[in-house]
C-alpha cells in the first residue's frame, strides 16, 4: 500500500468553543494547531476560517491572514482551503480562497441535506468551481456525500473540467446524507475510478471506525475538530494533534507508513 496521507480538518464552519473549548478559532490558534497536527503526522491541513466574531467566512482577506500565519509558523503541509463555506452562501462567496493560489482546494460534488439546511451544489455551480480551479492549476479534492456525487465528478471529467489527478473525499455520517458504515464505505469505493486516490471522513462517533477500515483498504484518512470533537465517548479531544496521533498509531500497528507532506504531494501528483 502507498503511504497514508492524514488530513487534519482543524476547525470547520459549524463547531464552536462552547462545543469544545480547545477549538482553534483565531489565526494564531489555527497556526499553532496546524503545526502541531503536522508534527503529529498530518500532511494536509483542511482549512476553514472565522471572522472576528467567530462566525464562518469565505472572505479572501481572512483566508490570507490565516494562511500567512500558518506558513510563518513553519508548516510544510499542503494547505487545503474549503470552498464549502456555509449553507446559503453563493458560489462567488464560497470560491474566494482559491484566488490565493493554494495547491489544493475542495470541490463539493452534489447537493446534500445537511441537518435542517440544504447544501446546494448543482452541476452549473460545480462547473464554475472546476473551471476556475483548472485555470489556476489547483488540484480539487472531490467531496462526495452520496454515490451520485461520484458520478457528478465523473461528468465534470467527461466534460473536460477536470484534467488533474482524481482525488476523492468520501464523507459519511452527515445528518441527512449517507450514513457511516463499512458497507457504505465499500459501496462508495467500488464506484471510484481505479486510478483515483481517496480519503474517508467519518463524522462524529464514526470517525475512528471509518479511519480504521480505510487504513486497511488503502485509502487515506481525515480527522479533526471539524468532523468530531470527542476523543472517546464522553471525553472531549484535547487537540487536532491528539486525533492525528491516534491514526498514526493505528497505521503503524497495521504496518502502513505515514506520508510526509512532500510524499503526499507525490501521491496526489501535485507539481
Amino acid at each position: 500500500m502507498e503511504k497514508l496521507i492524514i488530513t487534519a480538518a482543524i476547525c470547520g464552519a459549524e463547531v464552536t468553543k462552547e462545543d469544545n473549548p480547545n477549538l482553534p478559532i483565531s489565526a494564531s490558534e489555527i497556526a499553532r494547531a496546524s503545526l502541531s497536527a503536522e508534527q503529529a503526522g498530518a500532511s494536509i491541513i483542511h482549512l476553514h476560517v472565522r471572522d472576528e466574531e467567530g462566525n464562518p467566512t469565505q472572505q479572501k482577506e481572512v483566508f490570507k491572514k490565516v494562511i500567512d500565519k500558518i506558513k510563518e509558523s513553519g508548516v510544510k503541509a499542503i494547505i487545503q482551503p474549503s470552498t464549502g463555506g456555509a449553507a446559503g452562501m453563493t458560489w462567488q462567496e464560497r470560491i474566494q480562497p482559491i484566488y490565493l493560489n493554494p495547491e489544493m482546494a475542495t470541490l463539493d460534488c452534489g447537493t446534500t441535506n445537511f441537518g435542517d439546511d440544504i447544501f446546494v451544489n448543482d452541476l452549473p455551480l460545480m462547473r464554475n468551481f472546476a473551471k476556475e480551479m483548472k485555470k489556476l492549476d489547483i488540484l480539487p479534492e472531490l467531496e462526495c456525500f452520496e454515490v451520485g456525487h461520484i458520478y457528478n465528478a465523473l461528468q465534470l471529467l467527461k466534460e473536460g473540467f477536470l484534467d488533474k489527478h482524481l482525488h476523492f473525499d468520501i464523507v459519511l455520517g452527515i445528518p441527512g446524507a449517507m450514513p457511516a458504515s463499512i458497507k457504505n464505505l465499500l459501496f462508495m469505493v467500488e464506484h471510484l475510478p481505479s486510478d483515483a486516490t481517496w480519503t474517508s471522513a467519518g463524522i462524529g462517533r464514526h470517525q475512528l471506525e471509518m479511519a480504521y477500515h480505510t487504513i486497511t483498504m488503502g485509502g487515506h484518512v481525515r480527522v479533526g475538530f471539524e468532523d468530531n470533537i470527542y476523543y472517546k465517548k464522553g471525553k472531549l479531544a484535547e487537540s487536532n494533534a491528539q486525533l492525528v496521533k491516534r491514526i498514526v498509531r493505528l497505521a503503524e500497528n497495521y504496518g502502513r507508513e505515514i506520508a510526509s507532506p512532500q510524499e503526499a504531494r507525490q501521491i496526489l501528483q501535485i507539481n
